[in-house]
């Protein structure tokens, strides 16, 4: 892509992204409108989040609370759904909700609960984040504890239950790892069936996610490169 501008730069990120989840979806029999795409922009400028949403780009995802708020407030335009796709610390729930549409990151009850000390005018939606190896150092709830935090998810008045969140582990298959999370997802829809959403996949594995029957996606580099 070297010597075009950034709007060529990111439509062309979206076109062959588009084009790989087109395929994905053909190879499973689903369909490309069941798919949503978060595009990550963490430690992108502004300017690439009003250039992705003049592309098409409903949709972004940031990790950060400290640069998503900001980042917010500076569009000139208005419209997009703002994802809170990283770990969120109980004492930044409050300025979360002042920039996020969805949080994927919930995972412990005590979260839930600083969060229901804000005041919000509609829910937040929110996936609960499953651990599927375990491992409490990359984020996520046990298995064993799924049920319990969405309960409190479920009961929340700032946070409205919409389904699940996974990383595929490490030393993992993702395919493997995403048929897990689907099947764990179908277990809490049968409890909560508002819980449709199933957030699974980036760039390196996204198409894995979607044959395991993910509803959004988290693409970040595939589409913005990668941020000097």
């Amino acid at each position: 892509m070297a010597g075009t501008n950034r709007v060529d730069e990111l439509r062309l990120g979206l076109e062959a992204t588009r084009e790989r989840i087109d395929h994905a979806c053909q190879q499973s029999g689903r369909s490309s409108n069941d798919v949503t795409v978060v595009v990550v922009t963490k430690t992108h400028p502004v300017s690439d989040v009003e250039i992705l949403q003049e592309l098409g780009v409903t949709d972004v995802g940031e990790n950060k609370d400290q640069e998503a708020g900001p980042k917010r407030e500076q569009m000139t335009h208005q419209g997009l759904r703002w994802h809170a796709v990283g770990q969120v610390q109980s004492n930044k729930a409050k300025t979360v909700t002042q920039w996020a549409d969805v949080v994927h990151s919930v995972d412990r009850v005590g979260l839930v609960q600083a969060f229901d000390r804000v005041v919000v005018p509609t829910p937040i939606q929110a996936l609960v984040q499953v651990s599927l190896d375990g491992d409490p150092d990359r984020g996520g709830c046990m298995i064993a504890d799924l049920a319990v935090v969405a309960e409190a998810v479920a009961g929340s008045s700032t946070l409205s239950l919409a389904g699940v969140m996974a990383v595929a582990p490490l030393g993992i298959e993702p395919s493997r790892a995403f048929g897990d999370l689907w099947t764990i997802s179908q277990r809490l829809q049968a409890d909560f069936p508002q819980a449709a959403w199933i957030s699974a996949g980036m760039t390196q594995d996204f198409e894995a996610a979607i044959a395991a029957g993910a509803t959004h996606v988290r693409i970040g580099s595939a589409i913005l490169g990668n941020r000097a």
